[in-house]
């Protein structure tokens, strides 16, 4: 432990907050500095988000400083999918085992609870701070106070960078440093926060251990519970076209889509039209850099580092696990600053761009594969081979979702390789009335050894 170090971190939201934990109770002093207000005092200033799940990568992070229990108080516990389908048919699909579940967890409410648990260890926060330059020789970080407009120069023995996707720190190593390469890329598709209200008794209106999806090809509805026995949707849909948020710009337009796309919802949505126009339509970026750190000096984490679309639900999580491996490597090196923000780039960098590349797959399952049958039955079949071989195979989702000892990275090889012997397996003739069949299990087996 070295309590004479000051550490000053950039942005306090989810993994900044989180890491701030991690660091104060190694004994460094911590202080966060964030643009934003504070979230505690204005909700408000939170801004757009998508309700977050909460899955083992982001549980093994909070465990890391013993505040898992303090947060299950605020999830909720959801164990599959619900599918709504166009022709109102409402189908099940288990996220994995009995005891596998993502938890619904609100963005704000977590990163307040994030703070008040860092400043129990003594962790301060300043807000309304714009990190405005990072003088990364000399670990000098200046902030601008929206409110007073006072400039304040702050040097610290380390920087680390947590502020999201459109980081300032990392823009320091962008423009500071040489040979930094940088990706920011945008899908076509955006969206847009809509609510399920309670029903009359005060309850929830549906099943609220699920995660609702209502898949229409190229787009999509989703609904994830909240404590307040409210649903957040959120509409993922395409920004120009036919059918798009371009396209719906009148009341009369939107409802005659929804009530033709998403007609058990909309009994559901009192304030449809007044949240559809209210809210504006985000964009869903996808970023990718390196190096994440400079000398011993400033290290990127979060977003900053590996910014992800979240149709996997692993962007919070990759966050909370990025602060499990620093720990590790921490324990492993003391004070060995160098050795430390390199091995972590190295290690962290290849998972990044692999949970990267799922998450923008995974859209596809989502709003489409889910709601169709041969895909169905081939997940029947993983399953069914899951069980009498669990050695041998697990399904991709849970991979990525559940295996916290398997690396991102690991969990995309083998999900290349498993998605083509399956390919094999879906060809066969007559896979429809044999998918559970001796002769099935052994061509998979066979795959599997060659």
């Amino acid at each position: 432990m070295a309590t004479d170090k000051n550490f000053t971190i950039v942005g306090a939201g989810l993994v900044g907050s989180l890491l701030s934990i991690y660091l104060a109770k190694r004994g460094y002093k911590v202080t966060v500095y964030e643009r934003r207000p504070d979230l505690r005092k204005n909700r408000m200033s939170a801004g757009r988000s998508i309700n977050l799940a909460l899955s083992d990568r982001g549980w093994r992070g909070l465990e890391g400083v013993g505040i898992d229990d303090e947060v299950r108080k605020i999830g909720i516990p959801m164990k599959g999918r619900t599918i709504h389908n166009l022709d109102g048919k409402i189908t099940f699909q288990p996220y994995g085992k009995n005891h596998q579940a993502n938890y619904s967890v609100s963005r704000g409410g977590l990163n307040c609870l994030l703070m008040d648990i860092a400043e129990k260890h003594e962790v301060k926060f300043l807000f309304n701070e714009r990190c405005t330059h990072v003088d990364l020789k000399n670990t000098i970080t200046v902030f601008e106070n929206f409110e007073t407009k006072k400039i304040s120069e702050i040097k610290s023995d380390r920087i680390f960078g947590t502020d999201g996707a459109f980081s300032a720190a990392r823009m320091a190593l962008q423009t500071s440093t040489d040979r930094f390469t940088y990706s920011q890329t945008y899908l076509d598709h955006g969206y847009k926060e809509l609510t399920i209200a309670a029903n009359a008794k005060g309850d929830f209106a549906m099943d609220a251990d699920t995660l609702h999806i209502w898949p229409r090809g190229n787009f999509m509805l989703i609904a994830l519970p909240n404590l307040d026995k409210t649903f957040t949707c959120t509409l993922f849909f395409p920004f120009e076209g036919e059918k798009s948020f371009a396209s719906l710009d009148t009341k009369e337009k939107m409802l005659k889509f929804f009530n033709e796309m998403f007609a058990d919802a909309v009994s559901m949505m009192p304030t449809l039209a007044e949240d559809y126009f209210a809210n504006a339509a985000a964009s869903l970026a996808t970023i990718r850099c390196f190096p994440w750190s400079f000398q011993d000096k400033l290290l990127l984490l979060g977003d900053a580092a590996h910014g992800i679309v979240p149709f996997f639900g692993q962007g919070m999580n990759c966050g909370f696990e990025d602060c499990v491996v620093l720990e590790k490597l921490m324990n492993q090196y003391k004070e060995d600053w160098k050795k430390i923000f390199s091995e972590f780039e190295a290690v962290r960098k290849p998972d990044g761009d692999a949970i990267a590349e799922l998450a923008i797959e995974n859209y596809v399952e989502m709003r489409d594969k889910v709601a169709d049958p041969k895909f169905l039955l081939q997940k029947k079949i993983e399953a069914r081979f899951s069980e009498k071989h669990p050695d041998k195979w697990t399904p991709l989702y849970a991979m990525v979702t559940y295996r916290t000892d398997l690396r991102y990275s690991e969990a995309l090889t083998k999900g290349r390789i498993q998605d083509e012997i399956m390919k094999k397996i879906m060809a066969m003739k007559d896979i429809e009335k044999k998918w559970d069949s001796e002769e099935v299990e052994k061509e998979i087996l066979k795959s599997l050894v060659v």
